[in-house]
C-alpha cells in the first residue's frame, strides 16, 4: 500500500449537484484554495444525513478558513438532487456533492468497496497545491464530527503557514505549539 499523506490530488471529472443545478468539477478546481473531500457510502441512508447536516451546519466555519467542502458519493448527481428535493436535512447542504456513480473517485482515494459499488466514509483534507495532508477512513457504521474535522484542517493550516511548528495532541487555534529541538528530548 502507497503512503496517501503528500501524494498529489488525483486528476478528476465529475458532475455535481450544488445550489440548485448540476456543475462539472475537476482536480483542477480544487487547486489553490484548502478542500475537503468527504466520502459517504449512499444518498437516502441512515448515518450518511447526519454526516451531512452536521457538515452543512459548520460549513461557514470551513468557508472562513477557505476551505471548501466536497461530498461525494456513488450516487448520480440526478439522486443527489433528488435526495437534496425530499430531505430537509439535506436541503441545508450548501458545499458541492460530488457524483461518481463509476466510482473512479472512491477508488482514486482508495476508499471504494467493489463488492457494495459504494465508498467507507473516507475524509480527506488537500491543501491549496493539491497535496493530501490528512486522511481518516471509517468503516460504516462510524459516524464523523464535524468538529474533530475543523479543528484538524486548523491545524493543518496552521503548521504549513508555520514553518518549524508543529500542533501537539487536542490542540485548538489560539494554544500554544510545539517547536521540535533537541531541547524537547524526553522532557515532553
Amino acid at each position: 500500500m502507497q503512503p496517501i499523506i503528500n501524494s498529489q490530488l488525483p486528476e478528476f471529472k465529475v458532475q455535481a449537484y450544488h445550489n440548485g443545478s448540476f456543475k462539472t468539477v475537476t482536480s483542477q478546481d480544487v487547486l489553490g484554495k484548502w478542500a475537503v473531500f468527504f466520502f459517504y457510502p449512499a444518498d437516502f441512508t441512515f448515518v450518511c444525513p447526519t454526516e451531512l447536516e452536521d457538515m452543512a451546519d459548520k460549513y461557514a466555519k470551513f468557508q472562513e478558513l477557505g476551505v471548501e467542502i466536497y461530498s461525494v458519493s456513488a450516487d448520480t448527481h440526478f439522486v443527489h438532487k433528488a435526495w437534496h428535493d425530499a430531505s430537509e436535512t439535506i436541503r441545508k447542504i450548501k458545499y458541492p456533492m460530488l457524483a461518481d456513480p463509476t466510482g473512479s473517485l472512491s477508488r482514486a482515494f482508495g476508499v471504494y468497496i467493489e463488492d457494495d459499488g459504494m465508498a467507507y466514509r473516507g475524509t480527506f483534507v488537500v491543501n491549496p497545491k493539491g497535496l493530501i495532508k490528512l486522511t481518516e477512513i471509517h468503516d460504516n457504521g462510524i459516524g464523523r464530527n464535524a468538529d474533530e474535522l475543523l479543528r484538524k484542517v486548523e491545524a493543518a493550516q496552521f503548521v504549513a503557514s508555520h514553518p518549524g511548528e508543529v500542533c501537539p495532541a487536542k490542540w485548538r487555534k489560539g494554544n500554544a505549539t510545539l517547536k521540535p529541538s533537541i531541547d524537547l528530548v524526553g522532557k515532553l
